[in-house]
């Protein structure tokens, strides 16, 4: 199913009293059902990166859609609310993210067994609400302030940067240890010689500078083990 994708125009979703946009990639090969996966995007939002990363498991036969976090307008307004709901487990952005996973998971093309995908503030949401989805792949997602968030998750596949200099070098130490501890099946990996964003293909510009002195740069080799390792992990928790 390698390369196929069915373009849809923005979508949205709706979470009650409100709607988000977001970017749905159906596969091209089939009439489904498919399984489904949420993509959560970072702090710089719905970039066309996501969208690319949304693309990519829609390709792979996933249907997948990545919501706008930040719809409600007012970036920085948008940014202090998502990262709140982040650190306290709760607040309008968490119930947008489960507000996702329903809709997802009860579309007619959708299987009903929905997976989970994040990168940086959205590894956070794809850990903090693993116990709401069949399957999580973090990217680098800060581990919850309360651990009991981690009780009854589903499988973990989580990716981290050795040379990270967003997180604490023990996060995916604390992170093994946590999933360990409560038998959750896990799979976590630190990547030597990358640091934050690896999987994240940003672009040229200004933001590129910025990317070379944080240490924020996409790496071709390690992005490509760890999609092999975050497709078996999906593919052996959400196909039938």
């Amino acid at each position: 199913m390698s390369g196929t994708i069915t373009f849809v125009p923005m979508t949205t979703v709706p979470t009650g009293a409100t709607e988000l946009r977001a970017h749905l990639a159906v596969p091209a090969v089939g009439s489904g059902p498919w399984p489904g996966v949420v993509v959560l995007h970072e702090a710089l939002g719905l970039t066309n990166d996501i969208r690319q990363q949304a693309d990519r498991l829609a390709a792979a036969g996933y249907l997948a859609v990545a919501p706008d976090l930040f719809t409600q307008g007012g970036l920085v307004r948008c940014i202090k609310g998502v990262f709140a709901a982040l650190s306290s487990g709760v607040g309008p952005a968490v119930d947008d993210v489960l507000a996702v996973r329903r809709w997802l998971g009860a579309r007619p093309d959708c299987t009903g067994r929905v997976g989970v995908i994040g990168f940086c503030m959205g590894g956070g949401f794809a850990l903090l609400l693993a116990s709401e989805f069949d399957a999580s792949a973090p990217s680098y997602g800060p581990v919850p302030r309360d651990l009991s968030a981690l009780d009854g998750a589903c499988p973990v596949v989580a990716s981290y940067g050795a040379r990270d200099r967003f997180l604490p070098r023990s996060t995916a130490r604390d992170l093994e240890a946590a999933l360990t501890e409560r038998g959750v099946p896990h799979d976590v990996k630190t990547y030597d010689g990358v640091g934050h964003s690896f999987l994240n293909r940003h672009g040229a510009g200004p933001f590129s500078v910025l990317e070379r002195v944080t240490g924020l740069h996409f790496d071709e080799d390690v992005a490509q083990d760890a999609w092999d390792r975050i497709l078996r992990v999906f593919d052996e928790h959400l196909r039938d």
